[in-house]
């Protein structure tokens, strides 16, 4: 059960676990009832599937926006969401979820944040993007010190030979933002197209020409080092293997998604999946709700519009936890002078 202290962590009207699109419009709709949100992904930036796994992919089943990539729908929500000032936590798993003796939640992670929230929201998607280990011999040795999958904190690079390996966005936005700080990086992909921005791309040519940055086509094989710490990489390359030192690897072969922590939370599960009613979208633990792909109902069908309207009825339930007794009036943004006032559009 919850040890830590009210002194010792974040207090707020709901937490919810998941900042993909579904994540995002519900911060709008639970805003629009005055409800303060802190928000918390795995991932090192917002968007969740759409931005992480097919940023350019056009999607054309958002209503009112005939086509829209993954990011472009990221960008907009995160536009929509700004006046309600949302707190995010980024690079960061939910390892503890606890009811407190005063019937709030005891939410905690990976980094040791802690919360108070009287609501928790499960938009978690498939559920937490693991990261894919790259199939190289003894890497778990080196794994959370001088091999990761995220950055989380920048300075921990500093000075470091940097090697990172992959092509996609995380792979080129991490070459770009390393190499001020870096002693060395080195990226490595298994030949010269990328799938990351091309803008990225450019700037990473740039650097590599003004020799600030190493491109090397080839796969990384095997690594040396001792007691976790890493001194070199073995590098296949068409001419040959090469080794090139290196004490800090940076593997982004993609994600995976796997429930995660979820599954410990005490919720009633189905094939993977969590449980609601179609009223409010509460699990069977009340005061926990899930929206979005991670839950499953009779009929549930896994659109990103199907996550927003799970996520307005969600809001109304939520305020009703939070503030017990006040009475809400429904409103449209379209009419409304109090909503457009909060929206900044008055």
């Amino acid at each position: 059960m919850m040890t830590d202290t009210i002194d010792s962590a974040i207090e707020t009207d709901v937490v919810i676990v998941g900042a993909g699109p579904v994540g995002l419009f519900a911060v709008f709709e639970l805003g629009l009832l005055d409800l303060k949100t802190h928000v918390i992904d795995i991932l090192d930036r917002p968007g969740g599937q759409c931005a992480e796994l097919y940023p350019e992919k056009p999607i054309y089943d958002i209503p009112g926006l005939p086509q829209v990539t993954g990011q472009g729908l990221t960008d907009n929500l995160m536009q929509q969401i700004a006046p309600f000032e949302p707190q995010f936590h980024f690079s960061q798993i939910v390892t503890e979820l606890n009811r407190r003796p005063d019937g709030r939640f005891h939410v905690a992670t990976d980094l040791g944040t802690r919360f108070v929230a009287k609501v928790v929201v499960i938009a978690a998607g498939g559920g937490s993007f693991q990261p894919k280990r790259p199939p190289i011999a003894g890497i778990e040795d080196f794994e959370g010190s001088s091999v990761f999958y995220s950055v989380r904190q920048i300075e921990a690079f500093r000075d470091r030979d940097v090697m990172i390996v992959g092509g996609g966005d995380s792979a080129l936005d991490w070459t770009l933002n390393l190499q001020p700080v870096a002693n060395s990086v080195t990226l490595i992909h298994r030949r010269p197209e990328f799938r990351a921005a091309p803008d990225s791309v450019n700037k990473m040519w740039a650097l590599e020409k003004a020799g600030r940055v190493t491109f090397m086509i080839g796969q990384v094989t095997a690594l040396d080092g001792a007691d976790g710490q890493l001194a070199s990489a073995t590098v296949k390359t068409p001419d040959g293997e090469m080794i090139v030192n290196a004490d800090r690897l940076l593997p982004f072969f993609g994600l995976t998604m796997k429930l995660g922590p979820v599954a410990d939370w005490g919720l009633n599960l189905d094939h993977n999946l969590i449980g609601v009613d179609t009223e409010k979208f509460e699990t069977s633990e009340p005061g926990i709700f899930a929206i979005g792909d991670i839950n499953t109902y009779a009929g549930k069908l896994k659109l990103i519009l199907s996550g927003f309207h799970e996520a307005a009825l969600m809001s109304q339930a939520a305020k009703r936890i939070v503030a017990p007794g006040e009475r809400i009036v429904f409103q449209y943004t379209t009419s409304s002078s109090s909503l457009q006032k909060k929206l900044k559009a008055a």
